[in-house]
């Protein structure tokens, strides 16, 4: 497993956190707060079908779907839902919530207008948006948020941060964007080594052989980007010998209706679908 991104320790976190969806990616940010030193018993996990391991954690103290009531007044409120439930699941968390209360919403194209009208509770709200490398501790996290204070904002910053790098923007607009290149994008990443595991089969390659190449190609090329303090356009042209094998390629994918295109009218229809949920 890769090194995670160095987070501050939860430790100290004093008051009740609820994690509301305890999918992948609710999951994951449960993961990375109990590995900074979060004590399970001042966490309240609500999630109608929670996996084993979270299950498990009732006997550490761990809060599994207790009654609302017992939760009100939380210190922080991280929602993890799918957006599609939203208008329906998200009134109902409504007592839970005090002034005093954090609101973190990782759903995708939910913006802060709608947690302020679906919650109806003075509080501050944080919209952000993860991606899945979380799970691995390696993730990127964008949040926005027009009214949180110097109190609440660095401890949404902590809880975030427990899975990857963090960054807080001032336009709330961009949020679809957001989501169309760090949310979606480890799709893209996944899709590149699915086709150029079959491009190296279609070449002569046997197709395990293929696909082992394609995948640690592309997983040690992501970490020598991580790693490097080079733009990555150098590191391509690093590895581009004039007239060479992969000058060759390049051709054809830095062409006209190459990947540059496809990239850019994927991310269009991504941040297109991003506002879609909004509405």
């Amino acid at each position: 497993m890769t090194e995670a991104v160095a987070s501050a320790p939860l430790r100290d976190f004093s008051g009740l956190l609820v994690l509301v969806g305890a999918g992948k990616m609710g999951g994951a940010l449960l993961e990375g707060w109990l590995r900074l030193g979060l004590d399970p018993k001042k966490i309240a996990v609500l999630e109608p079908q929670p996996a084993p391991e979270i299950s498990a954690l009732v006997q550490r103290g761990l809060k599994l779907n207790p009654e609302q009531k017992t939760l009100a007044g939380a210190t922080a409120v991280v929602i993890a839902l799918k957006p599609q439930v939203a208008a329906e699941a998200v009134p109902a968390l409504a007592p839970l919530i005090a002034p005093s209360t954090v609101v973190i919403s990782i759903m995708a194209g939910r913006t802060l207008q709608f947690l302020a009208g679906a919650l109806n509770r003075p509080c501050a709200l944080i919209r952000a948006m993860p991606n899945t490398p979380a799970a691995i501790g390696r993730g990127i996290t964008v949040a926005v948020s027009r009214d949180a204070d110097a109190t609440q904002r660095p401890l949404a910053d902590r809880l975030l941060s427990a899975t990857g790098a963090v960054e807080w923007i001032d336009d709330e607009t961009l949020m679809d964007a957001v989501t169309a290149v760090s949310g979606s994008g480890p799709a893209y990443v996944f899709l590149l080594a699915e086709a150029l595991a079959e491009a190296g089969a279609a070449a002569g390659l046997p197709a395990a052989l293929a696909a082992k190449l394609a995948r640690e190609t592309v997983a040690g090329s992501g970490e020598l980007l991580h790693r490097s303090p080079l733009a990555a356009t150098i590191l391509r042209e690093n590895v581009t010998s004039p007239g060479g094998t992969t000058a060759a390629a390049l051709t054809v994918l830095m062409g006209k209706d190459g990947l540059a295109a496809l990239m850019r009218r994927a991310v269009a229809a991504a941040t297109a679908r991003s506002r879609e949920l909004a509405e």
